[in-house]
């Protein structure tokens, strides 16, 4: 059945595709993208940061963790480096679960499917609200070993899940259901360096229908990390997470968005 995309109401997926400087976005998304860029200038660059954030966290896990399999969920629109892409040149085998609520993303989900002949990728259309549904579909099951360490990939997702939707008790939904040895890979907005812009980009979000909740690190680390064993140097930016040799990098507040890397004991 071909997907049903609302493009007049913006989605998270498609507005992060703008910043990303994508294609598949739509004018509703680019007028939420552009009333947040007015607000916070560099969000294109802290978009970039947080993607970039991605691929050195699952070129450790492949190559210095000994991670084989992935659990992505708010996976975004295809984009360069997608996780099965960084893990499979390592490692071939690697195998990659794609979880998006968005209908766009399901579209194109051939593009997040090119996996090498010893690895396996999917996709499945399914909301982070909803955990158990994630974990029982049955495509989650035949792709990924749930006896063996699974990496959980909670990148850019967290902050549009707010309080009231019961983040903690999403995450450990999650956790509960991956062996010891299973990481958690989380990043998330901050409003620690603009309080006030801060809370004008959250309602921008919250006019157009967009649940959105900022978080500064130590409530990232209450909320997705809580109990596990942080991975070196902790939660920092996401431009200050293992940063490739001395290449020149924007400053926090430039990027103002955190991530961390833990282990499941």
């Amino acid at each position: 059945m071909k997907p049903q995309i609302n493009t007049a109401k913006p989605h998270a997926a498609r507005v992060y595709d703008f910043y990303l400087g994508g294609k598949d976005h739509f004018a509703a998304d680019r007028e939420t993208g552009q009333a947040l860029m007015r607000v916070v200038p560099t969000i294109r660059a802290a978009a970039r940061e947080n993607r970039a954030f991605l691929g050195r966290a699952v070129r450790f896990l492949v190559a210095e963790a000994g991670i084989r399999q992935f659990l992505d969920i708010g996976t975004g629109l295809p984009s360069a480096n997608n996780v099965h892409e960084v893990a499979q040149a390592l490692v071939p085998s690697c195998r990659v679960v794609y979880v998006d609520n968005d209908p766009i993303v399901l579209a194109h989900a051939r593009a997040l499917l090119t996996s090498t002949p010893e690895g396996r990728t999917a996709y499945i259309q399914a909301d982070l609200r909803e955990p158990e549904k994630i974990l029982d579909n049955p495509v989650t099951r035949q792709t990924l070993d749930f006896t063996q360490p699974i990496a959980l990939m909670l990148v850019a997702v967290l902050h549009f899940v707010p309080d009231e939707e019961q983040p903690r008790q999403i995450v450990d939904t999650l956790l509960d259901a991956l062996p010891s040895g299973s990481y958690l890979v989380a990043s998330h907005a901050t409003s620690e360096f603009y309080a006030d812009r801060g809370e004008a980009a959250a309602r921008i979000y919250h006019e157009r229908g967009i649940p959105f909740q900022f978080r500064v690190a130590d409530e990232l680390s209450e909320l997705a990390f809580r109990g596990l064993e942080m991975v070196e140097p902790g939660v920092v930016s996401v431009c200050e997470w293992r940063p490739d040799g001395d290449v020149p990098r924007p400053l926090p507040a430039e990027v103002t968005w955190d991530g961390g890397v833990a282990r499941k004991p």
